[in-house]
């Protein structure tokens, strides 16, 4: 009987065709970046700015982690002072000096951060005669006697850890803090200046409107480096979630 050349070119094509697919397939899988969408969608990186523009009033700076480890160190150790609302622990806030000086820069942001937390209830002019009063919430005058006999650490020291009906405003930094302190000794007339209570910035305008980035967590950004987008074989552009709008170098 004659052999059948037919079944055996058929077997032997079967054979080469598996062994291709075998070596063929982990070659074009190993080519490619597997789900490029999800790992180089628009993103703002680490402590990166929204904007690159320091003049930019309309978008927001980026502050640092909360709970970072400070570069620049602070007057006062953290857990030198409780943070309870407690009369007696403000009280031990009167003898901490100021250490900041007043001039215009702690006096502009001073403002800025006074007309945001603290203007509500005292007033642009911290007369007490914020919008909060409109609602109900007694209006606290720092315009007073007793308000105007206050030591600064003392005022420092409601800020920090609140007191009766207002509460901690320990979100403002603590170089910040001292800037508020020195603006309200200006609005108190305390100091050479003279206050300046117009609003620094229409309501949700941001950049240089507000109180910058964080001084007492790390302040070094993490460089912006614009990363190559490299397309997977047979991709027909950069679609339109991807960064650059299909700009990058294919390969």
């Amino acid at each position: 009987m004659k052999p059948n050349l037919s079944s055996g070119v058929q077997a032997l094509a079967a054979r080469v065709m598996r062994v291709s697919a075998v070596l063929v397939v982990p070659i074009a899988f190993g080519a490619c970046t597997w789900f490029t969408d999800f790992k180089r969608q628009p993103k703002i990186d680490p402590w990166e700015p929204l904007s690159q523009n320091d003049a930019d009033t309309t978008t927001p700076p980026r502050g640092q982690p909360k709970f970072s480890v400070p570069m620049q160190g602070t007057s006062s150790a953290a857990y030198a002072i409780s943070y309870a609302p407690l009369p007696g622990v403000i009280d031990s806030f009167s003898v901490v000096p100021n250490p900041v000086p007043v001039d215009e820069r702690s006096l502009e942001n001073g403002r800025k951060n006074f007309q945001i937390n603290c203007s509500v209830c005292h007033g642009v002019n911290g007369m007490g005669n914020g919008l909060a009063t409109k609602y109900g919430m007694a209006g606290i005058s720092l315009m007073n006697e007793r308000a105007s006999g206050f030591t600064d650490g003392y005022i420092y020291g409601m800020i920090r850890n609140g007191r009766g009906v207002m509460p901690s405003y320990n979100r403002i930094e603590e170089a910040d803090r001292w800037d508020v302190v020195n603006y309200v000794r200006t609005l108190q007339g305390k100091t050479t200046f003279k206050a300046d209570t117009s609003p620094a910035g229409y309501p949700g305008q941001n950049g240089t409107n507000v109180p910058g980035p964080s001084q007492t967590a790390p302040t070094k950004p993490v460089p912006y480096l614009h990363p190559t987008i490299t397309l997977t074989p047979g991709s027909s552009g950069v679609n339109s979630a991807t960064m650059g709008g299909g700009k990058e170098k294919q390969q």
